[in-house]
Formats: structure tokens, sequence, C-alpha cells
């Protein structure tokens, strides 16, 4: 229970640090926001009060699939779906003022809650961003026996597809969902990526099963794997057996701005389905082989940096407190943390949900 409080909490912590009101998730240069954030007196300094550093529409759409999740994971899937349906569109509109992702409106704007199938969307050319991504992790929190893993891609898939009807869109949520069950799983994190590979039969399958918008996936399904499989390999942990994670010698500020440029698919790192969840994994393998203090490194790695690092932030964030809980985080990167107590009350409530199924 404590650990599922953890996860949601610094979820909500990494967004906020990452968004910084809208300014650092503007920045496209990682050295100005590091610059900044010395000035500030470094990061033990910062206090993440909820008037200043506000969350982004990351984790209103992340709580929105865990109030779904709390109302109807136990019941049938089309009443889930058009729980999750309508919990987004409510959300939507109290994340306008935060600057969401384009995919996120037009997802929701397709949206019909209360109507048979009211959760289907038309294809997207453009739901290719990483809010299906940030807004899925919780899902792995109430499917995470390996028994439930086809359950959970299912789900995740169908939450995905809500506002980012594209393949580089959606397989972002399975993959981050999928990533929390791996956690409770104790699985070890070097085998993460090569599991998400080896899911793509079980989503291509389902996705064939529902017939909708299948020769359009046909042409956008290949560009996440082929660039995990890059990834892994620079990361020398593609293949099985491979199990020591390979860094830069040197992973700086200006190592990383080049590296996380190389994944993304227009130079904004962490802009797609891909590249935000790449990033966050990234990141808390950096900080799981960290002597020092690995919050710090983590939040180094996912949350300051050019791009969208509210939400790599929001799904780093997540996956450490699962797997560290609080233990020498600054008081003041939680302790006010804008949502706090609802969070707390979802978590708890993800808990007892999750119950029936260990």
């Amino acid at each position: 229970m404590e650990n599922y409080r953890c996860a949601m909490l610094l979820s909500a912590v990494g967004d906020a640090m990452g968004y910084k009101n809208g300014e650092w998730e503007q920045n496209p240069s990682g050295c100005e926001i590091m610059k900044e954030l010395d000035s500030f007196g470094g990061f033990g300094a910062i206090s993440l009060e909820a008037d200043t550093w506000p969350v982004s529409d990351d984790t209103i759409m992340h709580m929105a699939t865990a109030r779904a999740l709390v109302e109807k994971a136990n019941s049938k899937k089309d009443e889930l779906f058009s729980e999750m349906a309508s919990c987004y569109v409510d959300a939507i509109e109290s994340a306008s003022a935060r600057r969401p992702d384009p995919s996120y409106l037009e997802g929701c704007a397709s949206l019909r809650p209360g109507r048979t199938m009211g959760w289907h969307v038309p294809f997207n050319r453009h739901g290719t961003g990483f809010g299906a991504a940030s807004k899925a992790m919780c899902i792995g929190l109430v499917y995470w026996k390996p028994t439930q893993q086809k359950e959970l891609i299912r789900i995740a898939l169908e939450s995905g597809r809500m506002t980012h009807n594209h393949p580089l869109g959606f397989t972002g949520s399975v993959c981050t969902a999928l990533f929390t069950s791996f956690i409770l799983q104790s699985k070890p994190i070097v085998t993460w990526g090569r599991s998400i590979l080896s899911s793509f039969d079980i989503m291509k399958a389902y996705c064939k099963k529902t017939i909708r918008s299948n020769q359009e996936y046909r042409e956008h399904w290949c560009y996440f794997e082929t660039k995990w499989e890059i990834y892994l390999k620079q990361r020398g942990i593609l293949n099985e057996g491979e199990d020591v994670v390979k860094f830069p010698p040197k992973y700086d500020m200006e190592t990383r701005e080049k590296i996380y440029k190389s994944w993304s698919s227009e130079g904004r790192a962490g802009r797609r389905g891909h590249d935000a969840p790449m990033i966050a994994y990234d990141a808390l393998m950096v900080a799981q082989q960290s002597s020092g203090n690995k919050w710090q490194e983590l939040c180094y790695h996912a949350m300051i940096h050019g791009g969208e690092s509210d939400s790599t932030g929001c799904i780093a964030g997540f996956w450490y407190g699962l797997m560290y809980g609080l233990e020498g985080i600054p008081l003041g990167h939680y302790d006010h943390i804008e949502f706090k107590d609802e969070l707390e009350e979802l978590a708890a409530k993800l808990y007892e949900t999750s119950r029936p199924n260990k």
C-alpha cells in the first residue's frame, strides 16, 4: 500500500518539477534549465508549492485513469472503458489551462461517454504524442500479475486509443502500464525493454480482433519497435542474457541532450509515445546503478532536460516511487504537491481494487 502512495505522489512531483508551470516544459535547453536550478540554491532547495509549481495535464489525466479504475476495474470491460471516456472528458476541461497535449484535446472531443461504443474514436494520424503513456502507469497497479498480462495490454491499449489512436501513441500506454506491473513482479529492470518488444504480437492480435483502423495501423506499427530496438542495442541489453547496461562514460547534461534528441522523432525529447517512456526508463536505470543520491540522479536525467520534461518526469517519478518509496527525498518535493490528498486517496483505493487480483 505504501509504495502505491509513493508512486502516485512522486509521479505528480516529477510532473510538476519538469513542468515548472510551463517554463521548463517549453525550454528546449537543458543547460539553461540546470543554470536556473542552480540559481534556486540547487536540487534540494526546491519546494514544490501548488500555486507556483502546479502539475501539468499529465497528472490530471493520470488521475482520471485512476478514478475510472477505482470505479469500474472489476466490472465488465465495456463499462470500464465507458467510465474512462467519461473521466477523460471531465479531466480535459480542468486541464485546459495547463497547455494540454493537442492529441488529448482532439481525442476527448471525439469521445461520447454514455453511448454504445462511445469510447471509440477515429484513427488520428497526429495521435503520436506522449499523453497516452503518461496517463497509463496506474493500470499496472491493478492488473499486475503475469497471468493478467493480456488483460493489462488490452486495457492500456484501449485507454491509449481513446486519446491517441495511433500505434506510436497507444503503444506508449501499454509500455508504461506493463513496466509498472514488472516492478510489482520484481522483474529485473534490464529485461523490461525486451518484454515490450515481445508484447507486440499480443497488441497486434488484439487490434486485428477488434477490427478498428487496422489498415492505418499497419503503416505505423514498426516505428516504436525500431526505435526501441536501436535504444536497447545502444544500451547493450537487446538480447537475452545481455544484462549489463552500457551508459556513456560521461553522461552529463550536454551528452544527455544530444542522446535524447537522437531518440526523438523531431528533435524534442519525450514528445512521442516511444521516447517519453524510453527517457524515463533510462533515467530509472541510471538511478538504480547510482551509488549516491538515487532520487537526485533520476531527477537530473528525467525531469531536468530540454523537451517534454513533465511527461518523462511524471512517468519516471511513478516508477521510482513504486520501487523505492520516499526515503531520502526532500520533504519539500512532495509535502505540498498539488492534489496531494486526492493522490493519496486514489492510491489507497487502487491498492484495494488490486487486492482481488493478488
